[in-house]
């Protein structure tokens, strides 16, 4: 499956779920995605339970997206992504060699029989490479598995980014493009927003009614600037023209 350059987030952790602790994975990707425009799709939590882990690579080693999986590659019994990996490819784990000799370099006869674990991976799996302990997560596919710790996790991810994808970097920011409509019913604008998606289908839209004034609506065009450009002139003139008021509240870049 082709790769579509778009980026999807598993975070696994029964203590995110549970709020013993708080994620903090998400913002930092979406800087390092921002800085090499590319664009987060979607973010998936579940906890340390295999049926459901193994479910969701199931289902998300079916789609095109660049795929950070945060968490539970380590040798205690609650550590069951790389098993999952495994099972949701139809491969066998398998003991990586070169992973085998980074752990057994780094402890020694201590890392039998248990650290030793780590470095059973799902068989044709590449290494990412851990410069804080060296311990390497992996790479299948478009998935990339990397420890749940924000020290060892964030440079990985840069280095998967600037190693695999730097084809999909674009110095062209996206950019969310916002007006304050007053007076303005959504059921109203529909027709208009659907002609909008036909006629640039390179943006995404946005329409957040307020919840204390039902004809104030909080509309956002998104995408790259050569994109929103025309689409935002186009829709300002169609507000115009349908005697819509309409102010520019911000355009920000993502």
């Amino acid at each position: 499956m082709k790769t579509s350059g778009k980026v999807g987030l598993i975070l696994i952790g029964d203590e995110l779920l549970n709020g013993s602790r708080q994620d903090k994975h998400l913002p930092a990707v979406l800087a390092m995605l921002q800085a090499r425009g590319l664009v987060l799709a979607w973010v998936r939590m579940v906890g340390d339970e295999y049926p459901l882990l193994l479910q969701t690579l199931q289902e998300t080693l079916q789609t095109a997206e660049i795929v950070f999986s945060f968490g539970g590659i380590g040798a205690t019994p609650d550590d069951l992504t790389r098993q999952c990996a495994a099972a949701a490819l139809g491969r066998r784990l398998i003991r990586h060699p070169q992973l085998q000799a980074i752990i057994e370099r780094r402890f020694g006869e201590h890392a039998y029989p248990n650290r030793i674990r780590m470095a059973d991976l799902p068989d044709g799996a590449s290494l990412i490479p851990n410069p804080v302990n060296q311990i390497a997560g992996f790479k299948v596919l478009n998935h990339h598995f990397v420890p749940g710790f924000p020290n060892m996790a964030w440079p990985m991810i840069e280095w998967v980014l600037d190693t695999h994808y730097r084809h999909f970097h674009d110095t062209e920011p996206n950019i969310d493009q916002r007006w304050m409509l007053e007076n303005a019913p959504e059921s109203e604008l529909i027709p208009m927003m659907e002609e909008l998606l036909i006629t640039f289908p390179e943006v995404r839209l946005s329409s957040l009614p307020s919840t204390e004034n039902r004809f104030q609506i909080d509309f956002g065009l998104k995408g790259k600037r050569a994109a929103v450009k025309p689409a935002a002139t186009w829709f300002e003139t169609r507000m115009q023209t349908d005697q819509v008021s309409c102010a520019r509240i911000n355009t920000e870049a993502f």
